[in-house]
């Protein structure tokens, strides 16, 4: 019995001190963070300013690497396939929660990732173009109601956070619109501005400048209450009960990476958006500083994909 106790405990030790040793010298070499999707945009600009200050935190360089493609999953994959030693972390978004209903993947979220924390969140704003008749968010759904199909709405992307919050609207209110899809956000714009389109769904940064010069007029704001990002703006709430959904970023990892090593970046993580310069360089970017813990986090990543998988069956949304 000593025997096989002893046999045990060694076994144990030679599995334990590899990762006793990670931790402890953990990072002695740059740390990649890869980003699935294009350079600009909110999943791009959090985890480039979390970068530098990770890298002022750790005395090792952090580099961002885009990874764009189908809906985000290239760059999930790619994570997923990296070494689990804490030098691959990859920048999970909101549209990675309904990506598995959308697109063809070989990979689990939550079985071949570990969420580490989140990082930000960020409301989006309904808008119109400035000649749109409707001129509130309850005035909006009336005249869907009268006029079927008859407001052309904007989307970029069947997973962007745009489509999900319209097929959000749909599903929460039974109004039918017709969906108006666009490869880029910057076209998208300047026919929403032109009026060649009327409605959409978009983050504060990007039509900031446009409601100030008039061009745009703002009905609401996605976030279950008014946000300081956007002060005097209704809630959607106000009008739909239960309707709370915003854009969010946080950091996952390889599922196998050492525990300690999580939980050190998730400190580090906490420490890094208690800083008064981080919380002013987010509201800077339409940001507010989101920390969760890993088990807060993976709970909150379990909501957002039974949300989105609902939403994506009942409205048939696909990515054709």
């Amino acid at each position: 019995m000593r025997c096989q106790l002893f046999k045990i405990t060694f076994l144990l030790s030679l599995v334990m001190c590899p990762l006793l040793a990670i931790s402890q010298s953990w990072p002695n070499k740059p740390v990649k963070l890869i980003v699935p999707f294009a350079p600009g945009g909110m999943a791009d600009v959090v985890s480039r300013i979390m970068g530098q200050q990770l890298s002022d935190t750790w005395g090792q360089q952090v580099v961002v690497e885009n990874r764009v493609g189908a809906g985000g999953t290239i760059g999930t994959s790619a994570a997923v396939k990296a070494t689990p030693d804490g030098y691959t972390l990859m920048a999970i978004f909101d549209t990675s929660t309904a990506a598995p209903y959308l697109y063809k993947i070989n990979y689990d979220l939550l079985q071949d990732l570990i969420p580490i924390s989140m990082v930000a969140r960020s409301p989006m704003l309904l808008v119109t173009n400035a000649n749109f008749p409707a001129k509130t968010l309850p005035s909006l759904l009336q005249y869907a109601k009268d006029k079927p199909s008859a407001i052309n709405f904007v989307t970029v992307g069947p997973g962007s956070p745009a489509r999900l919050m319209l097929e959000l609207l749909k599903n929460s209110t039974g109004i039918n619109v017709t969906v108006v899809p666009y490869k880029g956000g910057g076209p998208a714009m300047v026919d929403l501005i032109s009026g060649q389109v009327d409605a959409m769904f978009a983050a504060l940064p990007t039509v900031a400048p446009h409601i100030k010069a008039g061009r745009l007029r703002v009905l609401a704001v996605t976030s279950g209450k008014r946000s300081n990002l956007a002060p005097g703006v209704p809630a959607m709430s106000e009008t739909i009960p239960g309707f709370d959904t915003e854009a969010w970023v946080g950091i996952m990892g390889p599922a196998k990476i050492p525990p300690e090593v999580v939980a050190q970046i998730n400190i580090d993580v906490a420490k890094i958006l208690n800083s008064a310069e981080i919380k002013n360089k987010f509201f800077e970017n339409g940001l507010e500083p989101s920390y969760a813990n890993p088990e807060d986090f993976e709970r909150w990543i379990r909501r957002e994909t039974a949300r989105w998988a609902k939403v994506i069956r009942e409205q048939n949304v696909t990515v054709d």
